[in-house]
């Protein structure tokens, strides 16, 4: 146990540091790719940092969306969305679709990536990416406080309804985790870090 003195606050009062460093601690985290298109057929993509799974099966996914974004608009207005895995290789261009600009405005040319059908849903993926989710909107929550005073962030929660993986991930069927260079948002103000073998070991649950 360390002895180290103790940083305390209350994150309501602020947390008196250069950085927040709530995003930090809760880290590295995947990232939220999503691709989603308007109910006028405007097609956007965005990243988002707060992106999980949350089942086996059904596979669900969700991420949170601190204010209410186009992303968020859309998928009410269609149910519809797709996640995009986003690679070191893809890094930068993920990062252009995080660009504030307007709806009008298609993610996949700002980023120079390539939109492709998807199977099941009527949602472009990202050709780039080698894996992507096809997902349904499960549900669609208002995040509220512990007092239950409504906040202005967004939980979507979308059933995977179709997978598409690259096969020179699958290693003897195997998805390859530590070879796909998967990127996780960190909690400095530009911080990410990379999967790669060198981080890998295995640990087996105790029967």
């Amino acid at each position: 146990m360390t002895t180290d003195a103790i940083h305390f606050y209350e994150p309501a009062q602020g947390h008196g540091l250069p950085h927040d460093p709530f995003n930090a601690i809760v880290g590295p985290r995947p990232i939220g790719w999503v691709s989603t298109r308007s109910a006028d057929g405007v097609v956007n993509l965005a990243p988002y940092s707060f992106f999980n799974a949350f089942n086996y099966t059904p596979p669900i996914v969700g991420f949170s969306s601190v204010t209410y974004k186009d992303t968020v608009r859309n998928i009410e207005a269609t149910g519809e969305f797709v996640w995009n895995l986003a690679t070191r290789d893809l890094a930068e261009a993920m990062n252009q679709t995080c660009a504030a600009v307007g709806p009008e405005v298609d993610e996949f040319a700002l980023a120079g990536l390539t939109p492709v059908a998807s199977k099941l849903v009527n949602v472009p993926r990202v050709q780039e990416s080698p894996v992507t989710f096809e997902c349904k909107l499960s549900q669609l929550i208002r995040l509220t406080s512990a007092a239950g005073e409504p906040i202005d962030s967004w939980l979507v929660l979308g059933e995977v309804v179709g997978i598409h993986i690259a096969q020179h991930l699958l290693k003897d069927g195997v998805y390859d985790t530590a070879n796909a260079g998967h990127i996780l948002r960190g909690g400095g103000p530009a911080d990410y870090f990379t999967v790669g073998p060198e981080q890998l070991f295995k640990m087996y649950r105790p029967r």
